[in-house]
């Protein structure tokens, strides 16, 4: 059965001091020895390092939000794969839509950092989601699908086993619009059949999806319990235990 993963996206946010007392508040309710699911952080640069030493013995990994897909030179500003192993990161973002809708990266673009990420044995959590007007125009499916193919273009079936998809409606990015459970389970379901169609049954089986879009406490336990979907990808409610904590809890409840 595949094992739910709750991770939390920070963003932009946070200073050191707010952002190791989240870590510490989190690696405190999840304890090394509980692996009932999979919990995972990700800060922004700057406190990977901190975190990931707050976060030490507890059952939470840290990720990175993002990652340059050339080998370590002159690239003023961005941070290599291999800067990000090194700090101790399991696993990378990519394709977030604000990545793709603020700052301009297409499919292949997020391609060439998901075989970056992958060359340096770390998971890549794989964003794919659509905007409003493509939903109201019922484009949503065609969108997923392109999405798909650009970004797992030439990805092996053996590949996939090292990648997660994160289904995020960027309708419902901070909007406080959530997609509603049967919305979420439907483009979930979409998203499977795409994988047992251009990989294997297996393949679909197996990966992970989780839906990310305004993730609260109070809807998380019914979001997660559709059966296509796999955990959270959470941005807002992530940066405070209050609530990050219950979303986790909510998917401790509904472990398979």
């Amino acid at each position: 059965m595949r094992r739910y993963l709750v991770a939390g996206n920070w963003k932009m946010n946070l200073k050191q001091e707010s952002a190791l007392a989240l870590a510490k508040a989190l690696a405190a309710a999840c304890p090394g020895g509980d692996t009932r699911i999979d919990v995972l952080v990700a800060p922004p640069f700057p406190y990977l390092l901190p975190v990931k030493q707050a976060v030490a013995g507890s059952n939470v990994t840290v990720g990175a939000q993002n990652a340059y897909f050339e080998q370590p030179g002159a690239f003023t500003g961005e941070t290599s794969v291999e800067m990000i192993a090194d700090c101790g990161c399991k696993a990378v973002i990519l394709g977030h839509s604000e990545r793709r809708h603020v700052l301009g990266e297409t499919d292949a673009v997020i391609n060439k950092k998901v075989k970056a990420v992958l060359a340096k044995g770390l998971d890549v959590i794989l964003c794919v989601g659509e905007l409003l007007a493509d939903r109201d125009a019922g484009n949503t499916e065609a969108v997923l699908d392109e999405q798909m193919k650009g970004g797992l273009a030439g990805i092996s079936e053996e590949q996939m086993a090292k990648i997660v998809i994160a289904y995020e409606p960027v309708w419902a990015i901070g909007t406080g619009r959530t997609a509603s459970p049967e919305q979420a389970e439907s483009a979930h379901a979409h998203l499977r059949n795409w994988l047992k169609t251009h990989y294997t049954a297996g393949v679909a089986d197996t990966t992970r999806i989780l839906y990310g879009g305004s993730v609260k406490p109070d809807n998380a336990a019914e979001l997660m319990g559709q059966p296509d979907v796999d955990g959270a990808l959470v941005g807002g409610a992530s940066l405070k235990p209050e609530q990050f904590l219950p979303i986790i809890q909510a998917a401790q409840g509904l472990t398979r």
